[in-house]
């Protein structure tokens, strides 16, 4: 972001009813709705997620970040027997992880949990500032195989229903174990029209941002100069940086699904004065109005958290003016918000 710019969390915020929050995913996909915002003009047009091709013109790039979630919540017990709640974050380094606790004061330096009757063990290595834990597991074969097997899908605070089907808070082109929530902005796409999209002459481009759990945390200082972004790890290969050179070459959008996505990208752009260039590494940037974007051209993104750095994000790109705009349209129009909502088309 643009040190300088008068800009606080407050004026992010509005106000959304309960019943727009989308508690389960609809049966097909690419079903949901579409906001299509025009960011020059601040034009709204109501569609529905497949108009999203009308978009895309041969030769652009659609951006993908190609995470997948894991199972990250365990339940587990102390030797006491007392029942415990672990939250995987990130795998920091072998088989140490840094995670959250419930409830955490249970949770000192040396305290051995036990999931799935001895399965899996784990022994609490570091108390962190913000109330997290570092957590190393003991296990026997392969560490994934035994999280698929104990572990929940990490569903986010706001969704009360419980999902019959783990597969709908994956993408269907998720490949790269790690993240702690879903890319949401791609649950929408489905095979068919991906392919439909290739056919239309646009290129697939993936990247890998493994998503933290603090994406969606609504921001607490009112200064946003306050406010410090979790880091992520990214991974962008040579091939899909040579596709997006030569799609911004050919003078084509590249365009990204999600916000996830637009940070691994920006980051890239930040780091090699607007180059994009094969990378990976860890990111905590952080988008907000002031921001000049280097690489993203058009994007795709759920509605998101009032007060959300999201929601800053959309404004850095789209003007704050208009995407409260957008958002306040949204309402009216009851579409549906959050992970299993519906999308909106951001483009200039």
């Amino acid at each position: 972001m643009n040190r300088g710019i008068n800009v606080k969390t407050s004026d992010f915020d509005f106000d959304l009813p309960e019943e727009l929050i989308a508690q389960v995913p609809l049966t097909d996909r690419s079903a949901s709705r579409l906001l299509v915002l025009d960011a020059l003009s601040g034009t709204l047009s109501d569609q529905h997620f497949p108009s999203v091709l009308d978009e895309l013109e041969a030769g652009d790039a659609l951006v993908l970040n190609n995470t997948r979630v894991l199972p990250a919540r365990l339940h587990g017990v102390k030797d006491t027997g007392a029942h415990m709640e672990v939250l995987l974050l990130t795998n920091t380094t072998g088989d140490q992880w840094e995670t959250l606790v419930k409830p955490a004061k249970r949770a000192k330096v040396g305290t051995v949990l036990s999931f799935g009757d001895g399965v899996l063990k784990a022994v609490v290595k570091e108390v962190l500032d913000h109330g997290g834990r570092i957590i190393e597991f003991q296990y026997d074969g392969i560490f994934l195989e035994t999280l698929e097997s104990l572990g929940e899908m990490p569903l986010p605070p706001y969704i009360k229903e419980r999902l019959d089907d783990a597969d709908r808070y994956q993408t269907v082109y998720a490949k790269e174990n790690g993240s702690a929530a879903a890319p949401t902005a791609g649950l929408h796409f489905t095979e068919d029209l991906m392919k439909q999209a290739e056919a239309k002459g646009v290129k697939i481009v993936y990247l890998t941002l493994h998503v933290g759990l603090g994406t969606f945390r609504p921001v607490s200082a009112d200064d946003l100069d306050s406010h410090e972004m979790h880091s992520e790890f990214y991974d962008l290969s040579e091939e899909s940086a040579q596709t997006l050179r030569d799609v911004r070459a050919a003078g084509k959008k590249i365009v990204a699904v999600g916000t996830t996505s637009i940070r691994t990208l920006e980051t890239i752009g930040t780091k090699f004065d607007g180059d994009i260039q094969a990378d990976s590494g860890w990111t905590n940037i952080f988008i907000s109005p002031g921001y000049t974007f280097k690489v993203v051209d058009a994007f795709i993104t759920n509605f998101h958290l009032p007060k959300s750095t999201l929601v800053m994000l959309v404004s850095a790109f789209a003007g704050r003016e208009n995407v409260l705009h957008a958002y306040h349209h949204a309402i009216k129009e009851r579409y549906r918000f959050f992970s299993f909502g519906d999308a909106m088309f951001v483009k200039k």
